[in-house]
């Protein structure tokens, strides 16, 4: 079978969830027998999301090979088997990028260059690039139809179906169906004009994703069929969930998957859910419950956070657990002493990643709470480097005791840059204070080895890992004797024992901290050792509270 494609839009207005849907759509697909993969096109003209404000696009997604993705391939990632990497993403800035590079280099050969064909042909071959040895490629089109940003990429993938014919494509269109509570009804105009709009384009969707509050009727599905010109049993309900994992069954449900294999002309067997079925079923009848912390800077737009939220998720999947997430402003805790009090309430306290000096003191705080009320720690990233400094400073008692990101100038920079260091490749990288911020940190896939005796180790139980790295800054060596000392562990290094990977401390019920981040592949049928284990510690220390 040649390689199909989907094509997933969406209209009326964002955070819709294509991403969501496509992941969805590729887990019925994949449950079916067939192989995917994906492709997500951004429409900004950041080169990658890596120098952007969580505040404005969420979490950065890191894949195995190092690149700076949008947070929908961590959803690809977590409901398929597909391995996502720098192919799968791609901006408007990494089009006209290359294109312009091949410009100076004379490849068009004196043309003048064009959005048609350059830039659409330039696009068109990134999706290109993925069909080997591909059943599927699900192609999510970033931005809202109607955005002038999104029109070269729609103009592309409009191309798209005279290229590999009618019978090899299918076009997925997200749109809105709002409840209006005045009328008491289901209002179909958006989605109307969206796919209208589609249409000007020249997209005619094959099938149309209504997300709503409620079960479309019969005669609001017969209506949307009607005036968007698709078969009724092309109009699918996307209605709100429980729980994420939910989504592939009641797609399923709506007969989504039945439908596109039979547009694209496939021939697979039936879908094995089971999985889908059993994930759902214990999220929805956990035998206990346990209460996290996340002290953070960007706790005001959750999806800053999106893959640490599911990898507890996935802990709590894994101890039978439900888990309650408490939101906690590191920077609000800096200003006043008594959101301390909130810690009482809390099973665990996780530190998450993070930039610059904005909330810092209050990560600390919290930090030195778990350690010295003995509360399970984790610490991801900057979480574990300030651990690091909150166990030097008040530990060791060193002052003035920084990271060489928040004081260049610090006494003790018992955290600091790195300037050069080997990647993936075994080549060489530098770097320094005044370096571009795009693409200069420690990227993606890194081996760590493992202590024996260690709580991570025990997660692990094996002495080799490779976890996926997103930071500048290291654990300076030079303290490596005098934090040993005083109680530190050193649970896990690189191979070549230069780089500290994972911290610990001794005489604690659960203390670690990781230069990594776990939450990038744990998935709900895998939850990730690390937050398996920190949840149990969680619930164990909640225990105990109750029999004091």
């Amino acid at each position: 079978m040649r390689t199909k494609f989907i094509i997933i839009t969406g209209g009326v207005l964002s955070s819709l969830g294509k991403g969501l849907s496509a992941a969805s759509i590729g887990a019925l697909l994949e449950a079916r027998g067939l192989t995917i993969t994906f492709l997500k096109f951004d429409p900004y003209i950041n080169v990658d999301p890596g120098t952007m404000n969580p505040f404005q696009h969420g979490e950065v997604y890191v894949t195995d090979d190092g690149a700076e993705t949008d947070l929908d391939l961590g959803h690809y990632e977590r409901y398929t088997h597909a391995m996502m990497s720098k192919k799968n993403n791609c901006t408007t800035g990494k089009i006209y990028d290359t294109v312009i590079a091949k410009e100076r280099r004379g490849d068009y050969l004196g043309g003048t260059v064009q959005v048609i064909p350059h830039i659409t042909d330039e696009i068109k071959k990134r999706i290109f690039d993925l069909t080997d040895d591909q059943d599927l490629v699900i192609v999510e089109v970033g931005g809202t139809v109607g955005d002038i940003e999104s029109l070269p990429f729609l103009e592309a993938v409009r191309q798209l179906k005279g290229d590999v014919g009618k019978e090899n494509i299918c076009y997925i269109h997200v749109t809105l169906v709002p409840y209006i509570e005045t009328a008491g009804e289901l209002k179909t105009k958006p989605t109307q004009h969206s796919v209208k709009a589609l249409r000007e384009i020249g997209i005619q969707p094959d099938i149309i994703l209504c997300r709503t509050k409620y079960d479309l009727t019969e005669a609001v599905k017969s209506k949307i069929a009607l005036f968007c010109n698709v078969e009724k049993d092309a109009v699918i309900t996307a209605k709100d969930v429980e729980t994420i994992y939910e989504v592939p069954l009641k797609f399923h449900k709506e007969g989504l998957d039945e439908k596109i294999v039979d547009l694209l002309n496939i021939w697979t067997k039936k879908p094995d859910l089971l999985k889908w079925e059993e994930i759902v079923y214990n999220i929805k009848h956990p035998e206990k419950e346990v209460t996290i912390g996340i002290v953070g800077k960007y706790v005001d737009l959750k999806e800053s956070y999106k893959s640490l939220g599911e990898a507890l998720v996935h802990g709590g999947l894994a101890n039978k657990a439900l888990i309650n997430i408490k939101y906690i402003d590191s920077e609000a805790l800096e200003k006043d002493n008594s959101i301390i009090k909130m810690f009482s309430e809390l099973n665990g306290i996780l530190v998450p990643g993070g930039f610059g000096s904005r909330g810092i003191e209050g990560k600390i705080k919290a930090i030195q709470f778990a350690r010295e009320k003995k509360v399970p720690f984790f610490g991801i990233c900057l979480g574990m480097q300030l651990a690091v400094v909150e166990f030097g400073r008040n530990k060791i008692h060193l002052n003035d005791c920084n990271s060489q990101e928040f004081n260049q100038k610090t006494a003790h920079p018992v955290i600091y840059l790195l300037e050069q260091w080997k990647d993936q490749r075994n080549l060489l990288q530098k770097r320094s204070f005044n370096s571009d911020k795009g693409g200069t940190m420690r990227l993606g896939a890194y081996p760590c080895f493992l202590n024996e005796n260690t709580f991570s180790f025990n997660a692990y139980q094996k002495k080799e890992i490779s976890e996926r790295h997103r930071h500048r800054y290291e654990f300076n060596n030079r303290y490596l004797e005098l934090y040993e000392k005083h109680g530190m562990i050193i649970a896990g290094r690189s191979p070549d024992n230069d780089l500290v990977e994972i911290v610990e401390i001794k005489d604690h019920p659960w203390f670690v901290g990781c230069q990594f981040h776990p939450e990038f592949k744990s998935k709900p049928w895998k939850p990730h050792p690390l937050f398996r284990e920190f949840i149990k510690a969680s619930l164990k220390f909640k225990e105990d509270k109750k029999g004091e």
